[in-house]
């Protein structure tokens, strides 16, 4: 499907855009554009691929201009641009709304009126029953998404999104930060040892966003299946991996906009998902504001369905988390004793 197509990557220095250029870099793709705000991620990102397939463009999913530009000639988009960090969300919840709710708003316009065929907007756990201003941003970002969705069957351009949980190793992470503090000698501060997070891999979020595109609709959002740990489980396996078992971990409480769990799918999305096996689908609402939809679908009803959250999926215990930590490359590389290099 990406033969001889042109790719826009929204935020693509960070570690989704050098995952997806790892994966598409070396096929018939005609062109891979990376936008961004970082021109210094950009430069190390043009000397590292070395490749003519990869083009660069400086600018703000802020500014509508310069994603418009960017837009022209795309036969795809991955929107990944963001905001994520929790705490400093907190601090600045407007910056939030500027880039993770405006500036996808000005993405998806612009997507639209250059012809896109196929936009995938990624979105987080955290945007299911937000309790801080990151959750908040993204979950109004899958609303804005749906809305401008709605209007568009018979275009050609196709909007939908991905939900997933934390990317383990990704930069920012708990896991790059305990290997530092082990390497440094210093405690490993943990925040609630109870606490519990989805855990995927880097290539995880890249196949699910894959996913959707191959088999995305308008306003469809897709989730996979993941399993989960708690910090302690976590912490564990990461010091009796770097031979460190006795290492002195420290316990700080949780930070501003944390919760003990995360959720990627509610209860009333339950009652609605299609299981698709190693994915869930959540479908649009379909009716307008009049109901007109109503009479003929039947009333919609909210089962009793639980939703689906990082306490009750399939929790890992040591082993299982050692073993799929060892899946990452950066993990190898730490205990080969190398420096791996860690993308944003």
């Amino acid at each position: 499907m990406f033969k001889d197509k042109v790719l826009l990557i929204t935020g693509g220095t960070g570690s989704f855009g050098n995952a997806v250029l790892r994966r598409f870099l070396d096929t018939d793709v005609r062109e891979i554009r990376i936008f961004s705000r970082d021109e210094k991620k950009q430069d190390d990102m043009r000397k590292r691929y070395q490749n003519a397939k990869l083009k660069f463009y400086l600018g703000d999913i802020r500014d509508s201009s310069s994603i418009a530009a960017a837009m022209r000639g795309v036969d795809f988009c991955f929107h990944a641009a963001a905001l994520k960090q929790v705490p400093s969300c907190e601090f600045h919840p407007m910056e939030a709304v500027r880039t993770n709710v405006m500036g996808t708003e000005n993405v998806l316009e612009a997507a639209i009126a250059a012809g896109v065929k196929r936009v995938i907007c990624l979105s987080t756990d955290k945007a299911v029953y937000p309790i801080n201003a990151m959750g908040i941003s993204k979950a109004m970002m899958e609303k804005v998404m749906v809305a401008v969705s709605r209007n568009l069957d018979g275009t050609g351009t196709v909007i939908c999104g991905t939900r997933y949980g934390n990317v383990m190793a990704s930069r920012g992470s708990v896991i790059p930060l305990f290997i530092d503090q082990i390497r440094n000698n210093r405690p490993i501060t943990i925040t609630d040892p109870a606490m519990t997070r989805f855990m995927m891999t880097l290539e995880d979020a890249v196949e699910l966003v894959l996913y959707a595109f191959q088999h995305g609709g308008n306003g469809d959002i897709f989730v996979q299946k993941a399993p989960a740990a708690t910090i302690a489980t976590l912490t564990e396996a990461i010091t009796t991996l770097l031979d460190k078992p006795d290492h002195d971990v420290r316990e700080i409480g949780t930070r501003h906009g944390e919760k003990l769990y995360e959720v990627l799918l509610s209860r009333e999305e339950m009652a609605g998902a299609e299981d698709l096996g190693e994915y869930y689908r959540v479908p649009p609402d379909g009716r307008d504001l009049n109901y007109t939809k109503f009479v003929e679908q039947g009333e919609p009803k909210i089962s009793a369905s639980e939703e689906y959250n990082s306490h009750n999926t399939r929790r890992l215990d040591v082993a299982g988390m050692r073993d799929l930590l060892l899946k990452l490359d950066f993990m190898r590389s730490i205990i080969k004793g190398e420096k791996p290099m860690l993308e944003d």
